[in-house]
């Protein structure tokens, strides 16, 4: 206990020096711990991705699409239990900056694949029997005030002109891993337009959704929907959902390689910080450390005070980087950059590696000073002027 009070003195003795090492391990474990959970959410939504459910869309790429009527033939193969259809829609919500995911879905049967989505009855059914009727997600609804009835414009882009929808239904996710912030609207009146308007567009689907009766068959359903369509004018490729959205995430794996890596930089510099602190500590005090060497305390001992008080530094200034990690990340999630994420929550792996990041720093900071303290000979310790 004697030891503790002394170290945790002999760290506010110079106490500018320490506050300002301390704010910048604060700054430095809340940009880790935010960099880490950018990085969780990247992975979120393929995390959360059901093992039964597949996504077959055009082998040539996700821009080219496929005749409706493959559906029926889809259900024809071996272990399907269910086909949905999904459509990008990629409209414009009054500004250009208001980004979300929007779908055309096969209205009758799509929620039915998705258990996850907890939706009210009576507001599944509403939206149902709606032609224009959209169901939204609950941080979607809340980023821009919707309610229940509100008729939505959208100004398409892939499908011109301006779409009128009215919120039937908004939905939560059964956890944190499930996207709540996509709007789903008819698939059937967004294909009648297009018989009307573009004939030649229409009775096109972008993915089918393909739920397997059994989720260890997969691999063999998968197989058998495409060898169906095999030297077709529209090849398929299937694949499970989590390879699906793995597929999106690889395509900016550069980035996330990028922020992990940043976030480690960003450690050690304020490793370099403390290191540099612990030096200039040190080094005005070797004349006490000689002291204490010539009273009989052991080499030991002095190191331990060096290892000590570098880590207990280093122990405040993560334990309150890590307190303020979660209300920053919160204040993160309800903004509009973090509502593009299916989930943004400090992990408790981010804890840990933040913890670690303290030992790691502490120890490595401490190392040359408290070596070159514990051997100096105490002449030229008591000699040295701090």
């Amino acid at each position: 206990m004697y030891f503790l009070k002394l170290v945790f003195k002999n760290i506010f003795r110079a106490k500018l020096r320490t506050a300002l090492t301390m704010i910048g391990l604060v700054i430095a474990i809340v940009a880790f711990g935010l960099l880490q959970t950018v990085v969780d959410a990247w992975y979120a939504g393929s995390n959360g991705a059901s093992a039964s459910r597949m996504v077959t869309r055009n082998a040539i790429s996700l821009v080219f699409s496929m005749p409706i009527y493959y559906r029926e033939r889809i259900k024809t193969v071996d272990g399907v239990k269910a086909v949905s259809i999904s459509n990008w829609f990629g409209g414009i919500y009054k500004e250009p900056q208001n980004f979300f995911a929007q779908f055309a879905v096969d209205h009758e049967n799509f929620f039915d694949l998705y258990p996850e989505f907890l939706i009210p009855p009576e507001q599944l059914l509403a939206f149902k029997r709606d032609r224009q009727g959209a169901m939204v997600g609950r941080k979607l609804a809340d980023q821009y005030g919707w309610k229940i009835g509100d008729t939505i414009p959208i100004r398409g882009t892939i499908y011109p002109g301006t779409w009128q929808f009215t919120v039937r239904g908004i939905y939560d996710g059964k956890d944190d891993t499930t996207v709540v912030r996509q709007f789903y609207f008819h698939y059937d009146y967004l294909n009648e337009e297009m018989k009307r308007k573009s004939p030649r567009r229409a009775d096109q689907v972008g993915i089918f959704i393909v739920d397997a009766s059994d989720a260890s068959r997969t691999a063999d359903i998968s197989r058998g929907v495409d060898a169906e369509f095999k030297n077709s004018l529209a090849e398929t490729l299937t694949e499970t959902e989590k390879a699906f959205q793995l597929g999106f995430v690889a395509q900016s794996e550069s980035i996330v390689v990028a922020i992990r890596i940043v976030s480690f930089v960003v450690i050690i510099i304020i490793m370099a910080v403390v290191a540099n602190t612990m030096a200039m500590t040190a080094r005005e005090r070797l004349s006490e450390y000689a002291t204490l060497k010539a009273l009989g305390f052991s080499p030991a001992f002095v190191a331990a005070l060096i290892f000590g008080e570098a880590l207990m530094m280093c122990s405040i200034g993560v334990g309150i980087g890590i307190l303020l990690t979660f209300p920053i990340a919160a204040g993160f999630a309800n903004s509009p950059a973090g509502v593009a994420f299916a989930a943004f929550k400090v992990s408790q792996t981010t804890i840990l590696l933040q913890l670690g990041c303290a030992l790691v720093v502490g120890v490595v900071a401490s190392l040359v000073p408290s070596v070159r303290s514990a051997n100096v000979k105490i002449v030229d310790g008591l000699r040295h002027i701090g």
